[in-house]
């Protein structure tokens, strides 16, 4: 969520910003409703104090004997005004959060304009491998090696959906481990959240209420309370990605500065409606409904953001890096940038058989928009409670890296050299037949 103060003192910043996103809002509309919502507060407060000030006269007055009829009389036209005012006020407030609501994040300033044709490549790291054979794609190498069932996941889940046997499931998992380890040496907190999430926990992140018809529903969604919008989203949800979950676990809550930053992983599958097709750049592992990722997430000082954002960079980067892949890193444009993103990093690897780069982690800084949804504040030593930026990073997706693992790692032979920092859970050195 927009913070409301910046909108109103710079209104035309906050436009142009949006615009970067290809979005043309005009705020007028957002500020007389607003600057009604305010002045109905206002007097809905004094009609309050009003109120409260009659019904301690008419308490004092029937102490002492005296008639209190017209304070009564008064009292009442008071009472009625106040409750209509209420309804008004909770009126628009509802549709001013309803406003604020549908606005993305602000992009940051070095976030160019446009969409991913825009995106920026910082760096490349390594070289794409030559072969001087007939190279496999991965979807052919796996089904070789006896790695993953495309046939029975599709029979078993329907299509979108594969199997991992034997060592393809030890790979899976050997990923996962080496993560897991890795962030563990690396102080993070290690948390495996519900699988089910409320409606609360899409609206904190940003999935709610404009990409509700992404994720998978298991509960619709339950009417609002009464001057509370009512909720734009499923009221329970497999969660698309553990960030959904971290980023609610101190919801509501104020943090002191002590406790900062605070540096966790997650594991989880992740549920998702977009599928694959038949097309190179979405076959095999590539797009489904369900996929492993660990996910790493910050709660920082919003002077320690640009820090944390590099931070997590560096660690996504590591891993791809001691996997012995080639990769590059981009930066998003504005339009290419999720809704609740400030700033978004990609890590991408290079797959052959599409002559392309995939994305295998997005590292982005949200900045203060998904605390302020989720009202996650943070006490600076001797100042007023402020919002924490937050920040998240996939470390990583498992069902590109394994695709990259294969394609750039295959042998003349037909077999596929094991990422030494794998082996010890697989046991092998090499894939074979």
């Amino acid at each position: 969520m927009l913070n409301v103060t910046l909108i109103r003192e710079h209104t035309e910043l906050v436009e142009r910003a949006l615009a970067k996103r290809g979005l043309q809002v005009d705020l007028a509309q957002f500020l007389r409703l607003d600057e009604e919502f305010r002045r109905t507060r206002t007097a809905v407060e004094n009609l309050r104090a009003e109120r409260k000030q009659r019904s301690a006269e008419v308490a004092r007055l029937l102490r002492t004997g005296q008639d209190v009829t017209a304070l009564r009389v008064r009292s009442t036209a008071v009472g009625v005004d106040l409750d209509e005012l209420e309804t008004q006020l909770a009126e628009l407030g509802t549709a001013r959060r309803n406003f604020l609501d549908q606005l993305p994040n602000l992009p940051d300033d070095d976030v160019v304009a446009g969409g991913k044709e825009n995106n920026e490549v910082l760096r490349s790291v390594g070289a794409p491998p030559q072969f001087a054979f007939p190279a496999g794609d991965h979807v052919e190498l796996a089904q070789r090696l006896g790695l993953i069932d495309y046939e029975r996941g599709v029979k078993l889940g329907g299509s979108g959906h594969w199997i991992y046997r034997g060592n393809g499931a030890l790979l899976e998992w050997a990923l996962l481990n080496f993560f897991v380890q890795t962030h563990l040496r690396d102080g993070y907190e290690f948390v495996l959240p519900p699988h089910l999430l409320t409606y609360e926990a899409g609206y904190t992140a940003g999935q709610f209420p404009k990409f509700a018809d992404e994720v998978f529903a298991i509960e619709p969604a339950a009417p609002g309370k009464p001057g509370e919008p009512a909720e734009a989203g499923p009221r329970r949800f497999l969660l698309p990605t553990s960030e959904t979950a971290l980023v609610n676990l101190h919801r509501d809550e104020t943090l002191s500065e002590e406790e900062l930053p605070r540096k966790y992983f997650a594991y989880s599958p992740c549920y998702r409606k977009e599928i694959g097709g038949y097309r190179a750049t979405e076959r095999g592992t590539l797009r489904g409904h369900q996929f492993d990722k660990v996910e790493l997430f910050q709660f920082v000082r919003p002077d320690a953001s640009d820090a944390a954002h590099e931070e997590l960079l560096a660690k996504a980067e590591q891993l791809v890096s001691a996997l012995g892949l080639h990769y590059r890193i981009t930066r998003l444009a504005a339009e290419d940038t999720s809704a609740a993103m400030a700033k978004t990093f990609d890590v991408e690897v290079w797959l052959p058989s599409i002559n392309a780069y995939v994305e295998v982690s997005s590292v982005s800084n949200a900045r203060d928009y998904q605390a302020r949804r989720g009202n996650i504040r943070y006490r600076p030593t001797g100042g007023r409670p402020a919002f924490v930026h937050t920040l998240n990073a996939s470390g990583l997706a498992t069902s590109r890296l394994l695709p990259a693992i294969l394609e750039q790692h295959q042998q003349p032979d037909g077999t596929v050299v094991v990422p030494e920092v794998l082996r010890p859970w697989l046991g092998t050195e090499v894939l074979a037949p």
